[in-house]
């Protein structure tokens, strides 16, 4: 996580936390003058529109006298949906045994984008099985993982 989405958290987490909302993720992604600041938040019996609506009106005012972001940027609050983006290690061990896509920051035996079943998740490393290779990555080097949607229970239940 960077410095600035770590400072992004620090100010919204409560904000959220007294709104009954749990803050899942952060995604800044700034591309010039397209920057965009995405922030997932869940909540035990799901999240609907107007938990977002209104965890957006809060962060939007609170981003506003906070300002640390000092360019223009679009906020977007969001469940994190059924094929969720994992960001930390206790959301990676909440979906042991589910199918799995990920993308590496830098190639790995000549590819970034691997998928497979989430056999381990360690604080600092996960492995998959993809097919019959057990494949393990660190942590450090995941630009993105997200759960795969299938039509099987869920592994967390």
């Amino acid at each position: 996580m960077s410095a600035r989405e770590q400072e992004i958290q620090a100010l919204v987490e409560p904000v959220l936390a007294a709104l009954g909302l749990e803050l899942w993720g952060i995604e800044y992604l700034g591309q010039g003058r397209h920057t965009l600041l995405r922030i997932y938040i869940e909540k035990i019996d799901g999240v609907d529109i107007e938990d977002c609506a209104e965890a957006s009106r809060q962060i939007s005012g609170l981003l506003d006298v906070e300002d640390p972001i000092k360019t223009e940027y679009t906020l977007e609050v969001s469940s994190p949906g059924v094929e969720r983006l994992l960001f930390t290690p206790a959301q990676y061990r909440q979906y042991l045994g589910a199918p799995l896509k990920l993308r590496l920051r830098q190639n790995f035996e000549g590819r970034r984008n691997f998928s497979g079943v989430l056999l381990d998740a360690g604080d600092d490393e996960i492995s998959i099985l993809q097919g019959e290779d057990k494949l393990s990555f660190p942590l450090e080097a995941i630009e993105r993982a997200n759960v795969v949607y299938t039509e099987e229970p869920d592994p967390r239940t």
